[in-house]
């Protein structure tokens, strides 16, 4: 095609043609049981930031889907934990397809699911909806976290509670994105710690907006959104450091009522709150425990960054020399994690810290 006298597309190599939402959904259609998952799991969220339920929710799972297999197996796991729990905690699975990312590097599922740079986002977006129908069909809620505007269209029916993340919680795009998600969405603080920035981001989310994007037939529009009643805080720390603690914590609910807006925090048990170190999340979990335990009711939950086993593996920069076969199954290609034996038993011990019920112990 002619560049247009040489004045546009002079970095452009191509464009792919995307299918629609409708066509996505058509393809991969949305079964009975994921209603009524989805149904359940955003109402029970709801109702927790309401503090009409008293359980507390926990998000957990990969920092980042990379394996429909391996996500399977532990949704499997984290489904049956869940429902042995269920009567003090409301249990969503991280599901994220979108990596934010400070430089380069891997971007997700959705950009890149054969992890080798072809950014085939066809086949990522057809991927990632499979495997939150399969995960919600067994009854799991699932949690994501949207970086492009376009991407609700094509999955939020299969999504609980979303998150906008530290590095785009500035963002007024997702702020925009944010007031008009069907499901509760939280709000990090950005990578500096600054609480004014998600607090803004939830207030800005709370109110109507018009933004550019696509309608369910893939063409584009203008999204016209009534305001998210919903959006809420994720405390997750920052270059200053933790900010989980008890003080923290306080402080960031008096700045949320001084703001007029959802006082009930999640506490995101991972990035600059266990200092970047995945092994130290028990700590901030079990310190958060403790607060629960000791009379903080405005504390919503907790998240945490785990998967089948512990730690991450580094992809090479340039994906392309990714040799495939020395992967490690169930492994973090991203964030690291903490292993699912680890997960099991944190959740199991908070269990029996908050409903003072004996939990047995499988060996």
């Amino acid at each position: 095609m002619a560049k247009n006298n040489g004045i546009v597309d002079q970095r452009v190599t191509g464009y792919t043609p995307l299918t629609s939402p409708y066509q996505l959904k058509q393809d991969i259609p949305r079964p009975h049981q994921a209603v009524e998952t989805v149904t359940r799991g955003r109402r029970g969220i709801e109702n927790i930031l309401d503090n009409i339920d008293l359980r507390k929710i926990i998000i957990v799972g990969p920092c980042s889907i990379d394996d429909p297999k391996a996500a399977m197996e532990y949704a499997n796991r984290l489904k049956e934990l869940s429902d042995k729990v269920s009567d003090q905690f409301l249990i969503v699975m991280r599901t994220y397809f979108e990596k934010p990312r400070t430089s380069l590097g891997w971007e997700g599922l959705i950009t890149d699911p054969n992890l080798d740079g072809t950014n085939d986002m066809n086949k990522g977006l057809h991927l990632s909806r499979k495997i939150l129908r399969d995960i919600s069909e067994i009854g799991l809620l699932t949690g994501v976290e949207y970086l492009d505007s376009f991407t609700p269209q094509y999955i939020s029916d299969l999504v609980s509670w979303a998150a906008i993340g530290a590095r785009t919680s500035y963002s007024p795009q997702h702020r925009q994105m944010a007031s008009g998600l069907s499901m509760p969405v939280g709000i990090k603080n950005d990578t500096h710690g600054d609480l004014n920035v998600a607090v803004n981001g939830v207030l800005s989310a709370k109110e109507p907006h018009s933004f550019l994007g696509i309608n369910e037939y893939g063409a584009p529009s203008v999204v016209n959104t009534s305001g998210n009643p919903y959006a809420h805080l994720v405390l997750r720390g920052g270059d200053t450091g933790p900010n989980y603690d008890k003080e923290s914590v306080k402080k960031a609910q008096a700045l949320l009522e001084k703001a007029g807006v959802l006082q009930n925090v999640i506490i995101d048990c991972s990035h600059d709150n266990s200092s970047k170190d995945y092994t130290k999340q028990p700590e901030v979990f079990e310190d958060v425990t403790r607060q629960i335990k000791e009379g903080n009711k405005k504390i919503a939950g907790f998240m945490v960054e785990s998967y089948v086993k512990k730690g991450n593996q580094k992809l090479p920069a340039d994906l392309t020399k990714l040799d495939h076969t020395v992967l490690e199954y169930g492994k973090s290609k991203t964030d690291g994690c903490i292993d699912w034996e680890t997960t099991d038993l944190l959740i199991r011990d908070a269990y029996r810290i908050l409903s003072h019920k004996i939990f047995p112990v499988i060996k």
